[in-house]
């Protein structure tokens, strides 16, 4: 029967086992592919530049770190003595390029998640998949609160966060690290599960 909406559509494939619907997959997981791809070399880029321009290097005093985790203005003012003004410069650039990390390590690892959670659908693994309805969303929520944190920390830096903003960074990058510690491990689990399959699997003669 002709498609007025589609004049190339075959009938044909609109019956089991459907192969326009697994071509449309295999068509999603080729540009998820590639998007993981290019996401995964800014997220290692990022985190080798962070590392690399991180204040301690600069004045041999404390981590971009221990800042987040400073928790009070008395200790963030005391970080800041330390890394004297090269190293608040080094923070300065660390925090506005930690913008687009977040935009990397979110995304990258919110598509790891969808990926593995299709992944348990097709497979049958039905908690994988039920995690997978959330965990994903998780990395972005995540690279939100590091967002936010980072607005924080520039406040201080800048000498403008008062008493509020460095316990607010703190409580942020606890967050921070929770969400997005939940969402790697997810995608390890699934990374996991999908080769011990395949060395289950009895190999072909």
């Amino acid at each position: 029967m002709a498609n007025v909406f589609d004049p190339q559509w075959d009938e044909k494939q609109d019956r089991p086992p459907f192969s326009w619907r697994r071509a449309r997959l295999g068509r999603q997981a080729g540009g998820r592919a590639q998007a993981l791809i290019l996401l995964g070399i800014a997220t290692v880029a990022f985190t080798v530049t962070l590392e690399l321009i991180d204040p301690s290097h600069v004045s041999h005093g404390p981590t971009i770190l221990a800042f987040e985790f400073a928790g009070s203005r008395t200790r963030a003012a005391q970080i800041m003595a330390e890394w004297g003004a090269k190293g608040r410069s080094a923070a300065h650039l660390s925090l506005l390029l930690d913008y687009g990390y977040m935009v990397s390590y979110g995304l990258f690892f919110a598509l790891a998640g969808f990926a593995i959670r299709d992944t348990a659908r097709t497979r049958g693994w039905r908690r994988l998949a039920a995690a997978g309805i959330i965990v994903p969303f998780f990395a972005l929520a995540a690279a939100t609160f590091d967002a936010s944190e980072n607005v924080a920390l520039l406040l201080t830096l800048a000498g403008n966060g008062g008493s509020f903003a460095a316990p607010f960074a703190t409580v942020c990058s606890a967050i921070k690290f929770a969400l997005i510690g939940i969402a790697i491990l997810y995608v390890l689990c699934g990374l996991a599960l999908r080769v011990k399959v395949r060395l289950l699997q009895p190999s072909r003669s």
